[in-house]
């Protein structure tokens, strides 16, 4: 199983032990991490048998001026702007420990700006790769909707309910 963290995390996997499948032909991703998990599975020349997207980062619906204002907060204060951030993925429940990792704008631009390509997802699916993706009911960061939406047609899509970006409900 190849694992790939989110924006600005290492070490969160743990958050999903309850969802990972820890198969050798398994690549995983949370968040940012789902885009590279992604990018993985479209470009490996070897087998994969299921891509596993928890809390996909999802915002190809929200407008430039969003992503603008990410980016600005960002390159103010990278530091406060990843509190914030990862204070909002734990809404609407309590913060819990997270370990960081090296992070940049450019990163942060990627994640903002990715376009999920349909045809790659179609295809990876032909491929015989299981997709399944997991989103949270009250994930206050991607767009849970559009992503439901997008990615029904060629993938597992299970929605918890009451979970947040972590995919973590009430205790």
């Amino acid at each position: 199983m190849v694992y790939f963290s989110g924006f600005a995390l290492r070490n969160e996997a743990h958050y999903f032990k309850d969802l990972i499948d820890e198969g050798d032909y398994v690549i995983c991703g949370f968040s940012y991490g789902a885009i590279k998990a992604f990018q993985e599975a479209v470009t490996r020349k070897t087998r994969v048998d299921k891509l596993q997207l928890f809390s996909p980062a999802f915002f190809q619906n929200k407008s430039d001026k969003f992503r603008r204002l990410q980016l600005i907060g960002y390159q103010k204060d990278s530091e406060a702007y990843i509190t914030k951030f990862t204070q909002n993925c734990f809404l609407p429940h309590g913060r819990q420990p997270l370990s960081y990792a090296e992070h940049n704008v450019t990163q942060l631009e990627e994640l903002l700006t990715y376009k999920w390509p349909y045809e790659s997802m179609a295809s990876l699916q032909q491929r015989g790769t299981k997709i399944e993706v997991f989103l949270g009911e009250q994930d206050k960061i991607s767009d849970v909707e559009s992503a439901y939406d997008f990615f029904c047609t060629n993938a597992t899509v299970t929605l918890i309910k009451g979970a947040n970006h972590f995919l973590q409900g009430e205790e």
